[in-house]
Order: structure tokens, then C-alpha cells, then sequence
């Protein structure tokens, strides 16, 4: 059974119309990915710490202002964009994926939440024409990849304390896929942490201290 516990473990603010939306997932998921396979059989049962509380990495990091504008880019079954959607009610999310029976379980899971700031969109990411002050995203692509297909899809003016950007939640050793983004100084090593442009990759670990989270990371990628 998922434990829900772990997200009041760090996000202990929660109102109860969120408390009840969070509470709500994980029947909400069982039920629909008996249908269509949108998480792991196996990781269903750890839904809140794997899915729920590895999308909320990005609320440790930035507080998206009221009216904020957000796309999801490759949301899969709504992964960070409901969790997001949820604690930032105010937030304008646009979920999109390319595969129709997945944008199906996002509209069916938001409807039932009572999500009124969330949009799912049956596309490809790079046919979408609207601009956003950020984009998140769990896609399973290169950044070199996620920065190609976000492309354009930025508002030049910022409201936040972070420059529009992205915020893409990536695993494992990304010394290789982050070379060419590396800020080098006069001296010294260049740092993983910090990247070209004001960029900076920040380790999950730093936020939550469950062993899943040991090799995670959210790069933030400032203007695309």
C-alpha cells in the first residue's frame, strides 16, 4: 500500500482541500492503471514517495507565482504536473504527451481531483504554441533532447526569482550528458552543481532523505 505519510513528512502546510487531492491519488492510479499502464505494476504501491513526492522536488526549489503558466512536457500519466497542479492551485498547468490513452488517464485523474488549473493536451511537445514561464518535465530524453523540444516555448519576461527555464527531473551520473553546459571558472574544477547561464543542478537528496532519492536530481535550466 502507498503511504501517504511521506509527503506530510515534508510538506506539513497542506490545506484540506490539498490533503484530500493527495489522498485521493492513489485510488484514483490503482484504479486506472489496471486499465491502461501508465506507472510500473511493481512501483504502483510506492506511488507517493517514487512519483508523488519525486514531482514535488520542484516546489523545494521554486514557489510558482499566482497565474504562473507551467507545461508538463511529456507528462505521462500526469508526473509532475498533477502533484505540482495540486500544490500550486493557482498555477496555470498545460500537461503534454503524444500518447492519446495517457492524456485520457491526466484528463479522467484531474476532473476527478476537481482540478480547475489543469489542461491536457494531446500533442507532441514541439507543436505547441503557446509560451510558458516554465516547463517541467520527467521525460525520459537527453537534456540536450528536452532543451530541443522546449524550444520557443519560453516567455522572455520573468516574475520569478529563478529565469524562466526548465526544471527536468533526471537520475543517475549526468557528469557526460551535462559537460557542455558546465560553468568553468578561472580556477579550479568545474562544479556539477553549477551550469553555463546561471543554470545549477540541484540533488534531491539535499530535500528528501529516502534512499530513492540518493542518485536523483532536478537541472534547471535557465532560458531555453
Amino acid at each position: 500500500m502507498a503511504d501517504l505519510s511521506v509527503i506530510f513528512k515534508y510538506f506539513s502546510h497542506l490545506t484540506a482541500q490539498q490533503l484530500l487531492q493527495f489522498a485521493a491519488l492513489e485510488d484514483l492510479y490503482k484504479y486506472r492503471n489496471e486499465r491502461i499502464n501508465v506507472i510500473s505494476r511493481k512501483d504502483i504501491n510506492h506511488l507517493y514517495e517514487h512519483h508523488v513526492l519525486h514531482s514535488l522536488a520542484v516546489a523545494k526549489i521554486i514557489s510558482f507565482n499566482k497565474h504562473a503558466e507551467v507545461m508538463d512536457l511529456g507528462t505521462g500519466g500526469g508526473f509532475p504536473g498533477i502533484p505540482l497542479a495540486i500544490y500550486f492551485p493557482e498555477t496555470k498547468f498545460t500537461l503534454v504527451d503524444s500518447v492519446g490513452k495517457k492524456i485520457k488517464v491526466v484528463n479522467e485523474v484531474a476532473a476527478s481531483l476537481g482540478l480547475k488549473n489543469v489542461t491536457a493536451v494531446h500533442d507532441r511537445a514541439e507543436n505547441i504554441k503557446m509560451k510558458f514561464d516554465f516547463i517541467v518535465t520527467r521525460a525520459t530524453g537527453t537534456l540536450d533532447e528536452l532543451m530541443t523540444w522546449g524550444k520557443g516555448k519560453i516567455k522572455k519576461e520573468s516574475r520569478h526569482e529563478l529565469r524562466n527555464g526548465l526544471f527536468a527531473l533526471k537520475g543517475g551520473n549526468l557528469s557526460e550528458e551535462l559537460k557542455k553546459y558546465l560553468y568553468k571558472p578561472d580556477r579550479g574544477s568545474a562544479s556539477l552543481r553549477d551550469l553555463s547561464g546561471g543554470s545549477k543542478v540541484f540533488e534531491i537528496k539535499d530535500f528528501f532523505e529516502e534512499k530513492f532519492f540518493e542518485s536523483k536530481k532536478v537541472v534547471y535550466m535557465a532560458a531555453l
